[in-house]
């Protein structure tokens, strides 16, 4: 396997430097659970449109958290890399903030590799569908601050973004 710069192996690319899909056949089934979250920046216009529920295309938030739930069962289709895994539950959340949209999600899983794409790509799908949602009102909206907050389950353990 090609070396980091720390000196660990890299795991999924090989001796001669081209890609692969790791084998976890021989790792144990475990609990999982990661969460990620991030933002949309939108217009003062555009919050108020969300909060009042007159956005042009209809429940922005609600339309947001579908999409989200619906990625994370996409996610090895998009990640080239990620592993198929079973997806046990999901939770999406949105909430309308002064400065726009934060986004938060959790996903779990009983399997044997990690579950923090699926939580990525549900934060980010449901800020792509949030400026879908809000186009129309807000041109300039913009994802901000998507990244993991937390992971348990499997060999590395539980982490937590600290506060």
């Amino acid at each position: 396997m090609t070396e980091q710069v720390s000196g660990e192996k890299l795991t999924h690319v090989r001796e001669d430097g081209s890609a692969h899909m790791v084998d976890v056949s021989a790792k144990q089934v475990t609990a999982r659970q990661a969460s990620a979250k991030g933002r949309v920046l939108l217009s003062d216009v555009a919050v108020r449109a969300l909060r009042a529920g007159n956005v042009p295309k209809g429940d922005a938030l609600a339309v947001a958290r579908i999409a989200g739930i619906q990625a994370v069962k996409r996610t090895p289709d998009l990640i080239p890399l990620a592993h198929p895994i079973a997806v046990h539950a999901v939770e999406v959340d949105l909430e309308v903030v002064d400065e726009g949209v934060a986004i938060a999600a959790t996903v779990r899983t009983a399997d044997r590799t990690g579950i923090e794409m699926e939580a990525l790509t549900a934060v980010s799908v449901a800020a792509l569908t949030v400026i879908d949602m809000v186009k129309a009102v807000d041109r300039h909206a913009r994802i901000t601050d998507v990244r993991v907050t937390a992971k348990s389950g499997g060999r590395s353990g539980d982490w937590e973004e600290e506060a």
